[in-house]
C-alpha cells in the first residue's frame, strides 16, 4: 500500500516507521530540515522536506496515486487543508489528525463532509476511550475498540423478579440501541435470535450505546444497585477533557486537579458537575488532603511524563484502588509493561502507540479480522463491506444472513449505532457480525 504522512513529530514518526516494518510503501513530509537528516538515518522510509499543505508538494510526492494519506501534524487547520488538497488531487482515503472538538462537531456543519476527508483522528480521544473502558465497566470485548467507545459490549445476569423472564426477545421491546448478542444458560452459550427466550441466571451479553445500556440495567436486576465510583484525574489536558465526556453519567464522581488557575476555571465552567482543583498532585501532601487513597480511581494524563509517572507511585503508594496512567513521549514507550508491572499502574497508554494501532487496523486490507472469540465456538468478527459487495444499498432487513449470523454493530465513517432494520448498508462501511465458526464463509459471501 503506497502511503503518504504529512508530520513527523511523535505521532507521524512512529506511524512512519510501524507501517514501513509492516510492508507499506511510506512517504513522509517533514518541514523541519533538521528532523529530516535524523529520520532519513532511522527510517526506512522516503523522507521528503517540504509542505504538506502545498498542492504542488503533494503532486511532486504522487499524491493521486497514493492508497492512503495521513495528515498528522500538531495544527488541526493544516491537517484538514492538507487531506481536503489530497483528496481533491486524487487521494483514495484522507485521514486527518484533530484535536478541537470543534471539528467534530456536526450540529452546524459536517467539516468532515465539507472538506471531502475519509475520517478525523483524535489520539487524545482514542486514549481516552482506552483510560475509560475499565472505569466505566468491566468485562468489556474489543468490540469497544471497533466503536471508538460508542459501543459498548456489557453483561447482564437476568435475575429473580426480572419481568423479562419467560418472555422471547421478539416481545422485550427494548431501546432500539440495544442488541441482544448472546444468552449463556450454565454451559451452554446461544448466539440470541427472536424466539430465544429468557430465565432467572441468564447471563445475556448485550451490545449498545454505553449510556442506554446502563439505563437498562434494572430490567434485568430490579434491586441492581448503582456503585458511586470516585475518580481523580491529575492535569486538564486534552485526554482529561475526554475523559470527562465518557465519565459524564453520574454514577462517576469525578475530582480534577490542575496547576493552571485560569485553565481550572475553564474547567469548572464548562463542566459544573466537575470538582475543579488548583493544585500540584505531585505534592504528597495535597494528595493526602483530598484523600486520594480512598479514590477508585487515579487518573494521570498531563502532558508531563515524568509528573505523570511520580504522582501514579504516590496515589498507589495512598491506597487508590485503580492508578491509570498516559505516556506522551516515544522515550517511555518500550517502558510501558514495565511501568504496569513494577508499579502497581493498571492501565497505561499512549497516544502515539494508540494511533498506530488504530492506523493499522483501518489500513488493513484485510475483509475480515477476528474481533473475539466467544464460548460456545462462535466468534465477533468486524467485515470491511468492499465496493463489490452484494450488500450495497440493501437495507439490514433485507440482508438475509444466514441462520445463526447476528448483525450488532454498523460504523460509517465515525459514526458507529446498533443497526436498524430499515439502515442501508454503504461501501467502505464495517459491521460487527457474531456468527458460528463454521458460518464464517456464508456471512463473508453475503457481505464482502
Amino acid at each position: 500500500m503506497k502511503i503518504i504522512i504529512v508530520g513527523a513529530g511523535e505521532v507521524g514518526s512512529n506511524l512512519s516507521l510501524v507501517l514501513a516494518e509492516a510492508g507499506h510503501d511510506v512517504t513522509l513530509i517533514e518541514q523541519s530540515d533538521r528532523r529530516c537528516r535524523k529520520l532519513d538515518e532511522e527510517q526506512n522510509a522516503r523522507i521528503v522536506t517540504g509542505n504538506g499543505s502545498s498542492a504542488r508538494q503533494l503532486v511532486e510526492v504522487g499524491v493521486g496515486k497514493c492508497d492512503a494519506f495521513l495528515a498528522m501534524t500538531s495544527d488541526d487547520r493544516t491537517n484538514i487543508i492538507s487531506c481536503s488538497l489530497a483528496k481533491g488531487l486524487g487521494a483514495k482515503n484522507t485521514i486527518a489528525r484533530i484535536h478541537d472538538e470543534t471539528y467534530s462537531d456536526t450540529s452546524v456543519i459536517n467539516y468532515q463532509l465539507h472538506f471531502g476527508i475519509d475520517l478525523l483522528v483524535n489520539p487524545e480521544a482514542i486514549c481516552a476511550v482506552e483510560l475509560a473502558k475499565e472505569i466505566r465497566s468491566a468485562g468489556r470485548v474489543v468490540v469497544e475498540q471497533f466503536a471508538r467507545g460508542q459501543i459498548e459490549v456489557q453483561r447482564q445476569r437476568v435475575a429473580r423478579g426480572s419481568r423479562l423472564i419467560g418472555k422471547k426477545l421478539k416481545d422485550l421491546k427494548l431501546d432500539s440501541q440495544v442488541r441482544i448478542g448472546y444468552v449463556h444458560r450454565g454451559e451452554e452459550t446461544e448466539i440470541a435470535h427472536a424466539e430465544t427466550s429468557l430465565e432467572e441466571g441468564d447471563v445475556v451479553t448485550l451490545f449498545g450505546h454505553p449510556e442506554v445500556l446502563f439505563a437498562m440495567r434494572d430490567k434485568f436486576d430490579p434491586k441492581q444497585k448503582v456503585e458511586v465510583a470516585r475518580v481523580v484525574i491529575f492535569g486538564g489536558s486534552e485526554t482529561a477533557i475526554n475523559l470527562i465526556h465518557l465519565l459524564k453519567n453520574p454514577r462517576f464522581k469525578i475530582r480534577v486537579i490542575e496547576k493552571d488557575k485560569k485553565h481550572c476555571d475553564q474547567l469548572a465552567e464548562r463542566f459544573p458537575h466537575v470538582t475543579v482543583i488548583n493544585g500540584d498532585a505531585t505534592s504528597i501532601r495535597l494528595l493526602e488532603e483530598e484523600q486520594i487513597g480512598s479514590a477508585d480511581y487515579f487518573v494521570a494524563c498531563t502532558k508531563d511524563d515524568e509528573e505523570n509517572i511520580i504522582t501514579c507511585i504516590q496515589a498507589s503508594k495512598l491506597g487508590a484502588e485503580h492508578v491509570q496512567l498516559l505516556i506522551n513521549k516515544g522515550d517511555y514507550d518500550d517502558l510501558l509493561g514495565l511501568l504496569q508491572n513494577r508499579l502497581d499502574i493498571e492501565v497505561a497508554v499512549s497516544p502515539r502507540r494508540a494511533t498506530a494501532e488504530f492506523m493499522q487496523r483501518n489500513l488493513s486490507d484485510k475483509s475480515v479480522a477476528l474481533l473475539a472469540e466467544m464460548p460456545g465456538g462462535s466468534q465477533v468478527l468486524e467485515i470491511r463491506i468492499s465496493h463489490s459487495s452484494p450488500a450495497i444499498g440493501r437495507t439490514i432487513k433485507d440482508l438475509h444472513l444466514p441462520a445463526g449470523c447476528l448483525l450488532v454493530a454498523l460504523l460509517h465513517k465515525f459514526k458507529a449505532k446498533v443497526p436498524a432494520a430499515d439502515d442501508k448498508i454503504l461501501a467502505g462501511d464495517r459491521v460487527v457480525v457474531i456468527t458460528s465458526g463454521e458460518k464464517q464463509k456464508e456471512i463473508t459471501k453475503a457481505l464482502v
